[in-house]
């Protein structure tokens, strides 16, 4: 039975929505309003007074709605996680939705995980307005543009408690992609209270959508433009994406809206297929030149013949197109259910046969081990395969075993009662292994594990419940576990230091990451993961075509996660126009690993047709007696560290005197 306050709501919507009496605001949002309720009554047939309970998508029929978002859903993210930072302070969650109104991710507060499901504040949630009636993801759909929906705005008596602001978000051509909305549970009652909230859902809508715009035409010109000419190299309002013939292929949201005048019934087509010299008074050889142009100071200026004046900058393609000889046989392939595993297959066979044999194990509820030489990304493909899953919205928890202190690993895995020990909080502490409660538990190096954890791990693991320290009570926990490891763990077994019953427990599937020497897409892999790293830093420089040679043909010991670093490294040497191959770190541009890794007899003291082995060995050798068994002065006489010097000795069965 609905209370006062609910009777009134629904006594409102009525009078307005029949007699067009009952809101007295005169603004556009008021009208919005209005209109949204005026259809919820007489095209869709809803009664206010229905209290609808929330409808929340199976688990499949998410997964559809899903994947075919997935490559917007990676970078949107990003822009929510950002964005709950700021706001969940404040009690807010955040979902996203594609055109239909369903929530495809969804960031919250797990401890109100309840509530936030009834209200349909939840993954999987539909708020279309045909059957939502009047709320800000619906409203929005249909409107497509932003609003707050507060309190009583909304049609449906059950949701007058909420206050929820909301954002439309479209593609690089114009058309609608979904709605990011920011909500809380209980609202104050002024509206007021939620103008901030509104001013940084569209602040963060159009940082996702311009990121999307960015990705989208990594390999096309970008023309940036703004009213600030220190800021448009940032964060330029206007984004046009063209082709080397000038031709427009691509406008962002602020482009369509201000130029997009030349077909007044469709902006965003009114600018797709023109070329740049059809909007700017000027030629396309200026338009080039701006990519040498800094736009801080004094910044170039473009006349569009509507006589505005926007300063601009031009941004040249970050990634190459590919020869047409590799795509033509990838057009043919549909489009892929995981495409956050996709991204790190690339064209490499091998890759492409383990993204295969993950697609088919991710829900499934196999425990996955990944083998691979350190730095070949097991954590992050661990992470794409969680991403990829049924589990994607739950927690990912990362723990690397060899990281954590033996003193310290047991209560960061399993957690902790009150008063446990001395410096306990007073509250005790959940555990990583109850932290990734419903989601995926990713253990990197678990060959590093103390023989007495994995004990208590097996346990976890077969009876699907963790006991903290000082607890009395087991907790029950829905795990799923993805464990890694660069050691061969049937060898540790084979001398005791890994337990063979929690290797069969582990390994339901193992998976083996190729090394990067061995990728047969090197040469795409280096100039995406370029384009990646010269985005996170602000640039976008051309990578020169002797730089890009020089870094195929390295053999990269420490796989990809070397590769980041040196194109880190270089970026931040780069003159921001170009990586040349002097900006490469030394010993990649003479061809071999760094020298710690090998030690290298000069060839005056080599003698002739002696094998590479026994040279090594016999000048370690030497250095030795001539230091007089010194460890320290011997690697300090051969520019290596110790832990080399140690290292050759035992390889070459190199025993001190004083140790015998």
């Amino acid at each position: 039975m609905a209370n006062l306050s609910e009777r009134q709501h629904i006594e409102r919507v009525l009078a307005v929505a029949t007699h067009d009496s009952g809101l007295s605001q005169d603004s556009s949002a008021y009208d919005l309003i209005k209109r949204s309720w005026s259809r919820c009554v007489h095209d869709y047939g809803l009664d206010p007074a229905a209290r609808r309970r929330a409808r929340i998508l199976t688990a499949h029929e998410l997964r559809d709605h899903r994947e075919q978002a997935e490559d917007f859903l990676h970078v949107a993210r990003a822009g929510m996680e950002q964005l709950y930072k700021r706001v969940s302070s404040l009690g807010y969650v955040l979902l996203l939705t594609d055109a239909q109104g369903v929530t495809i991710d969804y960031i919250g507060n797990d401890a109100l995980e309840t509530d936030l499901k009834k209200a349909g504040l939840y993954l999987g949630a539909d708020w279309n307005e045909e059957h939502a009636g009047t709320c800000a993801v619906g409203t929005c759909i249909v409107e497509q543009a932003p609003l707050t929906c507060h309190r009583e705005d909304h049609f449906d008596a059950t949701h007058i408690a909420l206050s929820c602001n909301s954002a439309p978000l479209f593609q690089p051509d114009g058309e609608f992609m979904g709605v990011l909305d920011v909500s809380m549970l209980a609202s104050p009652q002024a509206r007021e209270s939620q103008h901030l909230a509104l001013h940084l859902t569209l602040l963060y809508a159009q940082l996702i959508e311009d990121a999307n715009f960015l990705r989208h035409f990594a390999n096309r010109w970008i023309l940036r433009l703004g009213t600030a000419a220190a800021l448009v190299d940032v964060c330029g309002e206007l984004m046009l994406a063209f082709d080397a013939d000038g031709v427009v292929v691509g406008a962002n949201s602020g482009a369509r809206q201000r130029l997009g005048r030349m077909q007044a019934n469709d902006a965003g087509a009114g600018l797709l297929g023109h070329l740049l010299t059809d909007i700017f008074r000027c030629s396309m050889d200026d338009i080039r030149r701006l990519a040498s142009t800094p736009a801080m100071g004094d910044a170039a200026l473009l006349a569009t013949f509507d006589h505005d004046l926007f300063h601009a900058s031009v941004t040249p393609p970050r990634i190459a197109p590919r020869p047409a000889v590799s795509a033509t046989p990838r057009e043919s392939v549909p489009l892929p259910a995981c495409p956050a595993l996709d991204r790190l297959a690339g064209d490499d066979r091998q890759m492409q046969r383990i993204l295969e044999q993950s697609k088919r194990l991710v829900n499934k509820g196999v425990n996955i081990l990944i083998h691979g030489e350190t730095g070949t990304g097991k954590e992050v493909f661990a992470k794409a395969l969680h991403e990829s899953s049924e589990r994607a919205a739950r927690p990912f928890i990362a723990v690397n075993c060899a990281a954590i202190p033996d003193s310290l690993i047991e209560s960061e895995l399993f957690g902790y009662a009150p008063g446990t020990f001395t410096g306990a909080r007073n509250k005790g502490m959940k555990g990583l292994i109850q932290q990734s409660d419903r989601g995926t538990l990713f253990l990197d190096e678990i060959g590093d594990m103390p023989l007495h954890l994995q004990t208590r791990l097996l346990r976890v693991l077969s009876e699907r419940e963790v006991l903290p320290l000082g607890a009395d009570k087991p907790v029950r926990v829905e795990l799923t576990v993805i464990a890694a490891s660069h050691r061969d763990l049937r060898k540790l077994i084979a001398g005791g230091q890994f337990r063979e019953d929690l290797y069969y427990r582990l390994c339901g599937a193992t998976l083996f990451l190729p090394p990067l020497r061995e990728r047969q897409d090197k040469r795409y892999l280096i100039e995406r993961l370029f384009a990646e790293e010269a985005a996170q830093s602000g640039q976008s420089p051309v990578l020169a075509e002797a730089a890009l040679t020089c870094l195929i043909d390295y053999p990269w010991p420490g796989n990809v996660r070397q590769l980041r670093n040196v194109l880190r490294f270089a970026l931040a040497l780069s003159d921001g126009v170009s990586v040349e191959l002097g900006d490469l770190p030394h010993e990649l541009v003479e061809g071999r690993p760094p020298l710690e890794e090998t030690l290298i007899l000069p060839e005056a003291e080599r003698e002739e047709g002696l094998p590479a082995a026994l040279d090594e060995a016999g000048l370690l050798l030497a250095a030795l007696r001539r230091n007089k068994w010194n460890v320290t002065a011997a690697a300090a006489e051969l520019g290596i560290c110790r832990a080399t010097v140690y290292r050759h000795m035992k390889k070459f069965s190199i025993v001190s005197p004083l140790d015998l």
